[in-house]
């Protein structure tokens, strides 16, 4: 019996030993690399104005660069706009600088005429009260006479004076507040055309950067709405990694931070900058759901890649510390 006692007892630890194997093989070679995925934040580019596209410069797929001009609104009622503001700023300018000039010349020979008027009959009443006043001493004439011809002078010299003061007055031109407020219409109408501008260049907006055109909504000839895209890019600088962190490591991990990933036809040796993480933990989801990852609570991370790739592309991120 005991020979039968040590079989089974063999097998027993045969079949423990097998189960452990079963059990801890998997937890002591499973990988330590992190799964994610690559995401891209598209760039929707419209027209704040409906209108017919005048132009499409640019093809789905298409790689563009900084600059470079992606499609056009029919710019004509804009450019009505435009012209129209450009006008009333050369009519404000006009009329800022006439302010300035004072009076034409034309005018200021009226002002000319009036002094000399006003000369000739101050000489005249010089004369008549210098003709009277011997005769008044003589008796010839009434005192009376005198102070009438001496208040004919007085008039007349008071004419000559507001005469040449008034051209005084035409020459100089507006008032100092009158100067201003032409000077804020110019700046108005130039704000104006300053908008006017700024809508034209809406209706043709340029890449702010490298990017893909991921979709064109829009052909030539057909009618876009206001606000409604035109054009979808995917700017390089929008591709970022998404992966998750348990939360027993998320310490390691800081914004700036530099990791290492890997990717199914990659180049070796990419790395990505952490731009973000989430500051609230998370049950594993469902993409990177595993038996093993199902109870654990992990934190988002995102960072940009250091080559461009693909989005909805799966990446495996080495955690920090990794190599230690």
């Amino acid at each position: 019996m005991k020979p039968q006692r040590l079989l089974v007892g063999g097998l027993l630890l045969t079949a423990a030993t097998v189960i452990t194997v079963i059990w801890v093989a998997p937890r002591l070679s499973q990988p330590k690399a992190l799964t994610g995925y690559v995401e891209g934040e598209p760039l929707y580019l419209a027209a704040p104005v409906a209108g017919s596209v005048d132009q499409v410069f640019v093809q789905r797929g298409d790689r563009v660069i900084a600059g470079q001009r992606l499609f056009v609104v029919d710019p004509a009622q804009l450019k009505a706009q435009r012209d129209q503001a450009q006008a009333e700023v050369e009519t404000a300018r006009a009329q800022a600088q006439d302010a300035r000039k004072g009076q034409r010349a034309v005018e200021l020979a009226v002002f000319d005429a009036n002094i000399a008027a006003a000369d000739a009959r101050l000489r005249d009443a010089a004369a008549d009260l210098r003709r009277i006043r011997p005769l008044v001493r003589q008796g010839i004439y009434a005192p009376a006479r005198l102070d009438d011809s001496q208040s004919a002078h007085d008039a007349a010299a008071a004419q000559l004076a507001a005469a040449r003061r008034q051209r005084q007055a035409a020459a100089l031109g507006a008032r100092d507040d009158q100067i201003r407020a032409a000077d804020s219409r110019v700046e108005q109408a130039g704000a104006v055309l300053g908008a006017a501008d700024a809508r034209l260049t809406d209706i043709s907006p340029l890449a702010p950067g490298a990017a893909r055109v991921e979709e064109v909504f829009f052909q030539q000839g057909e009618w876009a709405p206001a606000n409604q895209p035109i054009v979808a890019l995917l700017p390089d600088d929008r591709i970022k990694l998404r992966f998750f962190v348990p939360e027993r490591d998320i310490a390691a991990y800081r914004p700036g931070g530099v990791v290492a990933f890997t990717c199914d036809g990659c180049k070796a040796g990419l790395t990505a900058k952490i731009t973000f993480i989430s500051p609230r933990p998370e049950f594993t989801p469902p993409i990177i759901y595993s038996r093993d990852a199902r109870d654990r609570l992990v934190y988002l991370v995102e960072a940009r890649p250091s080559a461009r790739l693909n989005p909805g592309q799966p990446v495996d991120v080495e955690p920090i510390g990794a190599g230690k």
